[in-house]
């Protein structure tokens, strides 16, 4: 892993720009606004994919694979933490002397000083941008952004508009959220995480307390997480509004409902208004509170707020529908960590009526499985009817001898809840054999499992239901 250094000088003028791991949501999203910048782009991955020849097809020079040579004359190279130190792109950039700068630099010079209102938190920062980004455009303002999924009605993770407004997803996960000169900030929760970065929680609510009291309008911030409420209590912020579904709220949530796509109440400033978002969980409504919240700073009215993050219609990879195979449908989800998880199969359950839910876990990073793996373990056999675990996804970290999807499975408290198949069509074939009509098989994970969808799916559609 690289860390970032984010003393290093960001160059006043780009005009031809190489990307290193350019497939990636936040990465090709951009690279996509460099694009609309007149800015020369290239940029390479490890495997090829739809984000890399949509970027060819709007000019950029894309590569599967990384070489020294890919770079060409580019006078800036942008990377993310996750690439080696050893990636002969990277290596040789240093050696011809370019300006190397991490992606959140190459973001800061987007941005440019433009009204900026960034989103941070351990979870839920994803759908909290796509519902601000998707409620202004329904309130006829037309905002840059910059998110890390992409949203479903807009089929894109980044977009140049036409308004002073730019709003992002504020990356806590190695600080870079700090290097931003926020205008509104929004904290969805403060959920310790990355302490693999940070050392301690001490540390992990002392930077959310730093870019909270940095905002130059104010701050949005979770009324009901406790590590927002912790993170609260430090701020010297003038301005603090609140959201939640605790009493003293600023925009506070009542009367939620899961049976189907959420609906709720929201009442600010003596005013309530019944919500009813397009996606479901108790979760998005908690999210669509901090949302409102953050569009009643920018001066729009709580009706026309809650009116506008109705007609959000969700983020890519976040409870996304694949596909129905012997009346078995398969969702996909990002979630990585244990509030995700739970969140996620919370969600579901409010859907699946009559049928069980199946989960597919892959646990992320040998740093977090190790640190809580019962916590994943936990969540999964209370909320899931059955679990099938796969191995670790490393991304940027080395092997951790007995850290492994066993360690998960090994920490449940019933083990006829979970299967420990590290083989995936073996996991694809068990899962087939167990699932009945009615049944929901949700993938959970921000690395690759999602590319296990086409083998359930297949498998699915061959294999009968065992009698479980």
């Amino acid at each position: 892993m690289i860390r970032p250094d984010l003393s290093l000088p960001i160059p006043e003028t780009i005009t031809s720009a190489h990307f290193i791991g350019v497939g990636g949501s936040g990465m090709s999203g951009l690279a996509r606004m460099f694009l609309d910048r007149g800015i020369r782009v290239s940029g390479s991955d490890r495997a090829d994919s739809a984000a890399l020849r949509d970027l060819a097809a709007r000019g950029a020079i894309v590569h599967v694979g990384h070489d020294a040579a890919h770079l060409g004359d580019a006078d800036t190279v942008v990377h993310t933490g996750a690439i080696w130190p050893e990636n002969p792109e990277f290596v040789m950039a240093k050696e011809r002397g370019l300006h190397v700068i991490h992606r959140s630099q190459a973001l800061h010079w987007l941005i440019g000083g433009r009204r900026l209102v960034s989103v941070a938190g351990a979870h839920g920062k994803t759908t909290s941008t796509g519902m601000i980004v998707t409620a202004l455009r329904a309130l006829q303002v037309d905002p840059t952004f910059v998110n890390g999924g992409v949203i479903a009605d807009l089929g894109a993770s980044s977009g140049t508009g036409s308004d002073e407004l730019f709003v992002i997803e504020a990356d806590e996960s190695d600080g870079t959220f700090l290097l931003y000169d926020t205008s509104v900030a929004l904290i969805t929760n403060v959920d310790p995480d990355h302490l693999d970065h940070y050392g301690s929680r001490e540390a992990f609510d002392a930077a959310f307390a730093r870019f909270a009291d940095a905002a130059r309008e104010a701050v949005v911030v979770s009324a009901d997480d406790p590590g927002a409420r912790a993170v609260t209590a430090r701020l010297t912020h003038r301005t603090v509004v609140t959201f939640g579904e605790d009493p003293r709220a600023d925009v506070r949530l009542t009367d939620v409902r899961t049976d189907g796509p959420v609906a709720f109440t929201l009442t600010a400033g003596g005013e309530s208004v019944p919500v009813q978002l397009r996606v479901p969980g108790a979760h998005n409504a908690v999210n669509a509170a901090g949302a409102v919240a953050v569009l009643r700073v920018l001066g729009h009215g709580l009706a026309e707020s809650a009116r506008a993050v109705e007609e959000f219609g969700g983020t890519v990879r976040r409870f996304e529908l694949h596909g129905v195979e012997r009346g078995v449908s398969v969702y996909d989800d990002y979630a990585h960590h244990p509030t995700e998880v739970a969140a996620a199969l919370s969600a579901a359950r409010t859907v699946v009526g009559e049928g069980r839910i199946i989960a597919i876990q892959q646990p992320h990073t040998y740093s977090r499985t190790q640190e809580m793996y019962r916590e994943f373990a936990e969540v999964l056999e209370a909320l899931a009817d059955h679990t099938v675990m796969l191995d670790v996804f490393g991304a940027r970290e080395d092997p951790v001898p007995g850290v492994t999807g066993e360690l998960v499975s090994n920490a449940f408290h019933d083990p006829g809840h979970v299967h420990y198949v590290p083989d995936w069509q073996e996991a694809a074939d068990y899962t087939a054999r167990i699932a009945r009509p009615g049944d929901y098989v949700i993938t959970l994970g921000c690395g690759n499992v999602y590319q296990i969808i086409p083998q359930v799916l297949e498998a699915l559609s061959r294999t009968e239901a065992a009698a479980v």
